[in-house]
């Protein structure tokens, strides 16, 4: 058996269903996990928490993923995935120029690596 994954993850979504479904899988994973449902509120988790990986939704109340990113990039290098439903070209582009490393789009199956 291989040792468990180490870090911590900060998981932002607004589904709840769907964030704590991924937050299982990552703790299951042997990683930390925190998850929050708002951008405002994932801008403020960053600090505390000092994620390795911030999940990152765009379609956030509060602030969205977008204006998150941007805000975290100031004061954070954390690796940013981007999740959305969002699959134009133009969306992808302006996810990785405020600052995420990747872009990965709904649907998606938690357990294809």
């Amino acid at each position: 058996m291989t040792d468990p994954l180490t870090g911590r993850v900060l998981v932002v979504d607004d589904e709840v269903d769907l964030a704590q479904l991924i937050a299982g899988y990552l703790r299951k994973a042997g990683l930390e996990v925190v998850v929050r449902h708002d951008g405002t509120e994932a801008v403020a988790s960053v600090r505390p928490f000092a994620p390795n990986v911030l999940m990152l939704d765009l379609g956030l109340p509060g602030i969205d993923g977008i204006e998150v990113c941007r805000q975290v990039r100031t004061f954070s290098d954390c690796h940013v995935l981007m999740r959305t439903a969002r699959d134009d070209e133009v969306d992808k582009i302006v996810g990785l120029s405020v600052g995420a490393d990747g872009y990965m789009t709904k649907p998606f199956s938690p357990r294809v690596p």
